[in-house]
């Protein structure tokens, strides 16, 4: 009996200091609401309640001096609301909150009766930004009195023209698209009484490792572009990303030609069992871009990588002859020169393959003989094609430079093309061959790689053709 009637006293102890607790608990969530509620209330009858007789007197008063003097309805609410500030009745907060609920009141008053802008002028300032041109302004602005009185201005409100110019897109979304593979830094400087450009390779940063050892042997290459007629090679250096060349190289050229002049620099990782791996190149269009070079300008630019127009594949150099009264055009292959290596003995067994196209098909081939282990080439050869006179317009011509290979598939060093429907070099040789009938017509062509070839070239076409003979 004793030990149920202390298990009943416990729990009747438990549920009553449960109940304490709910009941404080409740309190402090209900309370602070309805403690709010009064003065919520009270804030919403003050408009209503305000209307003492003092007011009242204060407001027809003040209604009267309006009508008189002319002042505005906002002074009138601001001189009633000090009024009511000394009624002790009403708390300081509901009153500040009631002042800025009467002028924000009376502010709205005024702008309703302010004068709408027509819709004419609505459609006029939303179609103005797309028929208005910017090139067209006027962006100056006439001297105002009060600035050449000596007083400043704040600039806020005025039209800034640098805000409108637009930026060259094509030229950042080059930049963008470029990646970068190490820094290059070089000498310029202009020999007046020899007529020379002296270039110094000095050296360059943080290349890419293109061995498996995590390092590179890397060299420079330089043309002046465009005619490529003098290349000159740095040494070689083994084992590093960051080699130092000082060497010096020299171009004759006259001043006047220089700003139709081009540096290119193309470096490369030397591999002795197989083809050099371009790394990057550097093209200077602009050799005045640092100085006039009347004293050594020191330059830094970025190399960008090497992608597959970049890469130096070598040149070919060829003439074309046109003869209208027979209908032949006669192509013939002088020679080649620094193709790239294809063979792991680090040179290549070339021969020429010139095909005549028309709308994307071949119509004829022909090719010249093989040169073995070399990489450059001499050949002297002419290939001949019957062509109409009213057909020439309809023709091109794709010279290929290959590699043969005893076994296995021939691959294609390098391309070129030339016809009305040529780029570049290609078409204006082209021109210039119609243009002067029955005189042969010779220019170097950069050879690049085959958009989306195959490993042998012999194998595009419907027919196949049979290994070149081998020269004596």
């Amino acid at each position: 009996d004793i030990s149920v009637s202390l298990l009943a006293v416990v729990v009747s102890f438990c549920g009553l200091a449960l109940l304490v607790v709910s009941l404080f608990v409740f309190w402090k969530l209900c309370w602070p609401c309805w403690r709010s509620k009064p003065l919520t209330s009270n804030a919403s009858n003050v408009p209503q309640s305000n209307s003492s007789a003092p007011t009242e007197v204060f407001e027809t008063s003040e209604k009267k001096e309006v009508k008189e003097n002319g002042k505005p309805p906002t002074k009138v609410l601001e001189a009633a609301l000090k009024i009511s500030h000394t009624s002790p009745d009403i708390p300081a907060e509901v009153q500040n909150a009631l002042k800025e609920h009467l002028i924000r009141h009376a502010r709205m008053q005024r702008q309703i009766t302010e004068p709408t802008s027509s819709s004419r002028h609505n459609s006029f300032r939303r179609h103005l930004p797309r028929q208005m041109q910017v090139s067209s302004v006027d962006f100056n602005m006439g001297t105002d009195p009060i600035l050449q009185r000596g007083e400043t201005t704040t600039s806020i409100g005025r039209i800034k023209p640098e805000l409108y110019k637009q930026k060259s897109v094509d030229s950042d979304g080059q930049q963008e698209d470029v990646k970068t593979c190490g820094k290059l830094n070089f000498t310029l400087r202009y020999d007046y009484e020899n007529e020379l450009l002296a270039v110094t390779i000095v050296k360059a940063l943080d290349l890419p490792a293109k061995d498996f050892t995590g390092t590179s042997d890397p060299y420079v290459k330089i043309y002046l572009l465009p005619d490529r007629k003098k290349k000159f090679q740095t040494r070689v250096h083994r084992k590093t990303l960051n080699p130092v060349f000082d060497e010096t190289f020299q171009f004759p050229v006259a001043y006047d030609q220089l700003s139709n002049r081009k540096l290119h620099f193309s470096v490369y990782d030397f591999d002795r069992f197989s083809r050099h791996d371009m790394i990057g190149e550097v093209i200077l269009d602009n050799l005045f871009e640092v100085s006039d070079l009347s004293r050594e300008a020191n330059v830094w630019k970025d190399i960008h990588c090497a992608t597959t127009e970049s890469i130096d594949l070598g040149e070919i150099m060829f003439s074309l002859c046109y003869l209208p009264t027979a209908g032949r055009m006669t192509l013939t292959v002088i020679k080649c020169r620094n193709l790239k290596a294809m063979d792991i003995t680090g040179a290549s067994d070339p021969y020429v393959k010139v095909s005549l196209m028309c709308e994307g098909r071949r119509l004829k081939k022909r090719k010249t003989t093989t040169k073995k282990n070399t990489l450059n080439p001499v050949y002297n050869e002419a290939i001949i094609f019957d062509i109409p006179p009213e057909n020439v317009d309809q023709v091109s011509l794709s010279i290929a430079v290959m590699d043969y290979d005893r076994v296995g598939h021939n691959e294609v060093i390098g391309v070129c093309r030339t016809g009305i429907d040529a780029e570049g070099l290609g078409r204006d040789h082209w021109n210039e061959m119609l243009a002067y009938p029955r005189k042969p017509i010779t220019h170097w062509h950069p050879l690049v790689e085959l958009p989306g070839r195959a490993t042998s070239f012999d194998s595009q076409g419907s027919c196949s053709s049979p290994k070149p003979p081998l020269t004596p």
